[in-house]
């Protein structure tokens, strides 16, 4: 048992600041959700860490949980957490840095939890259309879907824009 948790330790100390990261695009910029979402997957991964490691797929098992509780999360408020602005962010979804986070952050709001996750594991994660499927459980035809309707909230909020989403491709 010492050695499951000292390698749930170092596992957790390792990748812990990059699922945060991707914890709080899931939660569209909500640190404390995003800290709970993070305290979640690692829940459910610490009881089932020895299967997990068995398969050599820690961190891909941890993100699932992740993408799924965010998910289920709007689901079990009974309503999708979207944000109406009159502001429209002015930097590309691919294209940001620190500074731009408030901007990423209300685009990603204007999606829907599945859209989010999708366009954050895609374009954040830098997942393929067949992990993302795993992760959320369903098909990459359902993955293009969702990704495909995504750009399409994001171009229609940045039409009036400087900002040139061609560089992201459905």
């Amino acid at each position: 048992m010492a050695r499951r948790d000292d390698d749930f330790v170092e596992f957790v100390d390792s990748r812990s600041t990059a699922l945060l990261r991707t914890a709080r695009l899931l939660t569209a910029g909500d640190q404390h959700a995003a800290e709970d979402l993070l305290q979640i997957a690692l829940e459910r991964a610490y009881v089932a860490w020895p299967r997990i490691q068995r398969k050599g797929a820690q961190e891909a098992y941890v993100r699932s949980i992740m993408t799924r509780a965010a998910i289920d999360r709007t689901r079990q408020r009974g309503r999708r957490s979207e944000v109406v602005t009159d502001d429209v962010p002015d930097v590309a979804f691919h294209q940001v840095g620190p500074e731009d986070r408030d901007q990423v952050f209300t685009l990603l709001a204007s999606l829907s939890p599945r859209q989010r996750a999708v366009m954050v594991l895609r374009y954040y994660d830098d997942l393929s259309e067949a992990q993302i499927a795993d992760a959320l459980g369903c098909s990459a035809g359902a993955v293009k879907s969702h990704a495909s309707r995504a750009l399409a909230i994001m171009r229609g909020l940045t039409a009036d824009t400087d900002i040139d989403l061609a560089g992201v491709q459905r």
